[in-house]
């Protein structure tokens, strides 16, 4: 047999063999149960704020409402909406850290060490 065929049997029973989880993947699932939460949250929020500021500006234009006034509040709004994201995903993305840097530094220097 040649190689490219020894590969590709070998990569064939790799799909049916049973995985077990390594201490490598537990670390990958902590890093992600970290960071999921605050990311989803950001985007969220960020779209939150970026259809109330264009609900906003539609008023202010004229387009859906004439309520020039009342359509530059929602703007603001919206821009305040924006502009408070980041913070907030930052915010909540270091206290998940500290909530999880132990464990993870626990199992990083266990993986490290072998």
């Amino acid at each position: 047999m040649t190689e490219k065929e020894i590969y590709t049997i070998e990569r064939i029973k790799e799909k049916y063999e049973e995985k077990r989880p390594t201490k490598l993947d537990e670390l990958k699932a902590l890093d992600c149960r970290v960071k999921l939460p605050a990311l989803v949250f950001a985007y969220v929020f960020g779209i939150i704020g970026a259809l109330v500021l264009g609900f906003g500006m539609c008023m202010a234009m004229e387009i859906i409402f004439s309520s020039m006034a009342m359509g530059i509040v929602i703007g603001c709004v919206g821009i305040f909406l924006v502009a408070i994201n980041y913070p907030i995903y930052k915010k909540m993305l270091e206290s998940r850290i500290r909530k999880y840097a132990e464990k993870i530094n626990t199992l990083s220097d266990e993986i490290l060490a072998g």
